[in-house]
Order: C-alpha cells, then structure tokens, then sequence
C-alpha cells in the first residue's frame, strides 16, 4: 500500500509541475541543512545532468561530528523535481567517556528539489535509515542494535555560482 502511494505520488509530481527547468546540467551546489542527518550542516554536491553526489558534514549538539555522503537521482526537468538517493552516514559522538561513540547508518532520502530561481534551490527529504553498525562509548555495553527502519525528515538551500 505505501509502495503504490508513493509510486503515485512521484507520477502526480512529474505531471502537476511541468514548468521548465532553471537548473544547470552539471556543477557544484553549496548548501546548509537543517534536519535529516544532523540539526545543522554544510553540504557540498557534485552535480551532473539528474544525477549528483552530495557530502555533508554537521552536528547535533557540537559534541560530535556527522558525515553523509549521498548519491542522489533527480527526475523531471521541472522546477521542482523529485529526488531519490542511497548513501551512508556515520555519527562520532565524544559524550565525556573514555572513547568516542560511532554509528554507521544507511541513508535513503526521497524529496522533492525545487529551483524557484536562478542559482538557489529550496529541498525537502524524508531520509529513510536504517543503523548497519553501532560502537558504544561503553566497551561494556553490548545492547544489540535496533534494526528498524528510522524516517528523519530534512530541509536544505542550495546554491550555485
């Protein structure tokens, strides 16, 4: 059921926003992100055609460091166009104990990548994780790992010189 809702949520996107496209073919995006894998950060992305490779660097609470690199697949060559990726993630995390905390997590965001004009960009993500491997602060802690799927939703502004 939410396979078929997204499925036409994507197809309704291509065809209610077929206003043509401002963005660039290929280049470079500079961004701050708020939400998705950290409160806030800085992103950089690679871009070629519809598809690019984004790094972003940022934090949660300034006691750790968070990391994504994300390839991502725009559709359409609208001003808004969705937008499915698959990356990685990982967390370092010195909260005050003897050795830093890491998580690696799979990362898949869906969204929509919106060009209202020229060189800036407005971006919204649900970013579906999932943890592939933890390392607790306590070497003593051996809490197995959830493996759910977490959803984590994301806001960006990018732009292009």
């Amino acid at each position: 059921m939410r396979t078929r809702f997204a499925g036409l949520f994507v197809a309704l996107a291509l065809t209610v926003f077929p206003l043509p496209s401002q963005a660039q073919d290929d280049g470079l995006r500079f961004g701050i992100t708020v939400g998705g894998t950290s409160f806030v950060g800085l992103s950089l992305e690679f871009f070629d055609g519809s598809n690019s490779v984004e790094v972003t660097v940022g934090t949660w609470a300034l006691q750790d460091v968070s990391l994504s690199i994300v390839g991502r697949q725009y559709f359409g060559a609208a001003s808004m166009r969705p937008v499915v990726g698959l990356g990685l993630w990982t967390v370092i995390a010195w909260p005050g104990g003897s050795r830093p905390g890491m998580a690696l997590v799979a990362r898949a965001p869906i969204g929509f990548d919106w060009n209202p004009t020229g060189d800036h960009f407005l971006a919204a993500d649900m970013n579906v994780t999932r943890g592939l491997l933890v390392r607790r602060p306590d070497p003593l802690d051996d809490t197995p790992m959830s493996r759910r799927l977490v959803p984590l939703p994301g806001l960006a502004y990018r732009w292009q010189p």
